[in-house]
Parts: C-alpha cells; sequence; structure tokens
C-alpha cells in the first residue's frame, strides 16, 4: 500500500475560509482546471518517516517555498480511488504565499515512444474558497475539503 502527506495551509480572508491548493503538472493536466488541484503531498514510509516532516518537505518541494508556519491540525488519513492513503495537516496561516517553482518528474511521454522526459509536479498554487476548492481539487481528494469545512475548530 502507497502512503502520502500533504499540507492544507488556510487562512481567513474578510470572513471567508480560504485554501492553498496546487494545481498539478505534466502532459495529462495540460488544458485542465476544475479537478487538476491538489494538497501539496508526497509519498512516504510510515514505519520510517514522520508524516508532518514529509508534508512540509513536500509543500516546499511542490511549491517552491517554505512550509507555512503555524499550529497544525491532524485531518486524517483518506483513502483515495487508487488505493493510496493520505494524511493531511491543515494549517492556519498568514503568510503570503505563492507558486515559485516544483520539483521534477521522469515519465515515458508520448506513452510508447521510448522517451524518458522531465516535467514539474506542479505548475501553479492559488487559494480558493471552500466551494471552488471542492471543484478545483481532483475528485479523489474532495473528501479532505469536507473533512475540513466539517471541522469547528478551524473555522
Amino acid at each position: 500500500m502507497k502512503y502520502s502527506a500533504g499540507l492544507l495551509p488556510f487562512r481567513t480572508t474578510a470572513g471567508t475560509v480560504e485554501v492553498f491548493l496546487v494545481r498539478m503538472a505534466g502532459p495529462y493536466w495540460a488544458h485542465k482546471d476544475d479537478g487538476a488541484c491538489s494538497t501539496a503531498k508526497g509519498e512516504y514510509n510510515p514505519a520510517s518517516e514522520d508524516a508532518w516532516e514529509v508534508a512540509q518537505r513536500e509543500f516546499c518541494e511542490e511549491v517552491g517555498m517554505p512550509a507555512p508556519a503555524g499550529e497544525r491540525t491532524d485531518l486524517g488519513e483518506h483513502r483515495m480511488p487508487s488505493g493510496k492513503r493520505v494524511r493531511v495537516f491543515a494549517v492556519r496561516t498568514e503568510a503570503t504565499l505563492r507558486f515559485i517553482s516544483s520539483n521534477l518528474f521522469d515519465m515515458e511521454w508520448p506513452p510508447g515512444s521510448g522517451r524518458i522526459q522531465q516535467f514539474p509536479e506542479t505548475d501553479d498554487a492559488a487559494w480558493f474558497g471552500l466551494d471552488e476548492a471542492a471543484v478545483k481539487i481532483v475528485s479523489g481528494q474532495r473528501e479532505i475539503v469536507r473533512v475540513f469545512a466539517d471541522n469547528e475548530a478551524l473555522a
């Protein structure tokens, strides 16, 4: 089984709660908008790595800036349609977050060509209100937004 840990920064602006999501990159996500965002997250081994540390590291790798400091709330582990389990931490922040750069991954492209190319994992990030976030985030992670929205301590 695969495990990932992710970070969901949030803030309140003019009475509206917003979350910070990354836009997935690479050829499969080109020209997609709705359903193309994610929490900044990455795989880890729960037997040998700390999920919170991985979530912070992955945020930095996918956004290009350090993860925001702040009190964290564990939103629990969520099963994705692929079977992967994603543990997400929400962090309230007033930091100015913006996309700077992303790490790269290797992939055969076009499929069956034998040609390996590099692509960024993410290519943008933005703040979204909760209703919009539920549309922008990939369908498998909508439960994370719902759990976050239902957590009264975070509002």
